[in-house]
């Protein structure tokens, strides 16, 4: 469907079928549901913590890694006062190894202005959800209408492949997202709106999923224009993804005893606030000569030994390779300044984010 056919449904009358959709959606929704622990059973109110919660975790990441993180959270900071109560550093240790870390930072400043501005209750109107920090348009829209039933449709991934096929949108993304927001919008029923967006996602998680969808389980699948194309997995139409210049670096893996040396990063930017163990910049086209002279000095530390191999990790925007170096200092070695020793013993206790923890386990071979 083109971006012109498509604005004008709204001047064509709407067909039996396609007005039948919510009320189909929200049957099969019924049925089939998924069961998820920030899901309000059927006929309970759902809790605007937990929604916000879940839905901070799950962007960019799937629901099963979600799952386990989110039973922690709840069981540690129950509500949103908790939550505003606790330090940003203990937040970041809890979020370790979830990824796209400046998420906990906004969820941390998000839960202190909910306790502080609003008396730990969250505004139940897009407007006034997306003035919190870390909240935006999809956010806004998916706490109100779940937790608040504002009859709004958020479109996360799953609800736009869902729609793209449902109508063949043919303009590529991200350009067709205004388009494939107002045609999701058709799909709301008179009430339920928090159901109506969860009966997509699930939809779109359990059915219409990215490779070999079950369209004969499909409660639209007799008004599917791409399945009536036999064009199912060819939507929706994505621009070729543009990778970023390879970065390299080094990491520098120092122990005294059973300690290890590590250091936070700056609050801002890259993994702000996280725990690493000391590190030359990453850059493009960097040679190891030059990352190897940036090396912290301790005292008595006069040789370094290169593990074999590299450690890959992939950002949003770039690639990162990182050579490894190892070296052991005497008991009661100071610390350079910024930099602390941990026990190796409670390196899960620290905020270690992923590639961290990659080269930590190729330098100590665990």
């Amino acid at each position: 469907m083109s971006r012109r056919s498509a604005l004008n449904l709204k001047s064509k009358p709407i067909r039996p079928e396609t007005s039948s959709r919510p009320t189909l959606l929200l049957q099969w929704y019924d049925r089939h549901r998924r069961r998820l622990p920030w899901r309000a059973a059927p006929g309970e109110a759902s809790d605007p913590y937990r929604v916000w919660l879940s839905e901070i975790m799950l962007q960019q990441t799937t629901v099963k890694a979600v799952g386990p993180y989110f039973e922690k959270f709840v069981a540690r900071w129950p509500d949103v006062t908790a939550l505003g109560r606790a330090s940003l550093d203990d937040v970041l240790r809890m979020w370790a190894g979830l990824g796209y870390y400046s998420r906990a930072r906004n969820l941390h400043a998000c839960a202190v202005a909910v306790a502080r501005e609003h008396g730990g209750v969250f505004p139940d109107t897009e407007e006034g959800l997306r003035a919190l920090p870390g909240i935006g348009p999809y956010t806004a829209a998916a706490i109100a209408a779940i937790a608040f039933d504002r009859r709004t449709m958020p479109v996360d991934g799953n609800i736009e492949r869902v729609v793209s096929r449902l109508f063949a949108v043919e303009d590529e993304l991200p350009q067709a997202k205004p388009l494939i927001q107002q045609l999701a919008a058709t799909l709301l029923a008179d009430s339920r709106a928090g159901d109506s967006a969860q009966a997509l996602m699930d939809l779109g998680a359990s059915i219409c999923t990215p490779k070999k969808p079950a369209c004969s389980l499909c409660p639209l699948n007799e008004d599917c224009t791409a399945r009536a194309q036999g064009s199912q997995e060819t939507f929706p139409r994505k621009a070729p993804k543009k990778s970023g210049t390879l970065r390299r670096g080094a990491a520098f893996v120092i122990t005294r005893g059973d300690e290890l040396l590590v250091r936070s990063r700056p609050e801002k930017g890259l993994l702000g606030g996280m725990t690493e163990v000391p590190g030359s910049d990453w850059l493009a086209g960097q040679e190891d000569a030059a990352a190897k002279q940036q090396a912290p000095e301790l005292k008595g530390l006069s040789r370094w030994q290169r593990k074999v191999g590299v450690v890959t990790h992939v950002f949003t925007h770039f690639p990162l390779e990182l050579v490894v170096y190892t070296a052991q200092v005497e008991a009661r070695t100071r610390a350079p300044a910024g930099m602390r020793w941990v026990p190796i013993a409670s390196l899960a206790d620290e905020a270690l984010p992923n590639v961290m923890r990659k080269v930590i386990a190729h330098a100590l071979d665990v």
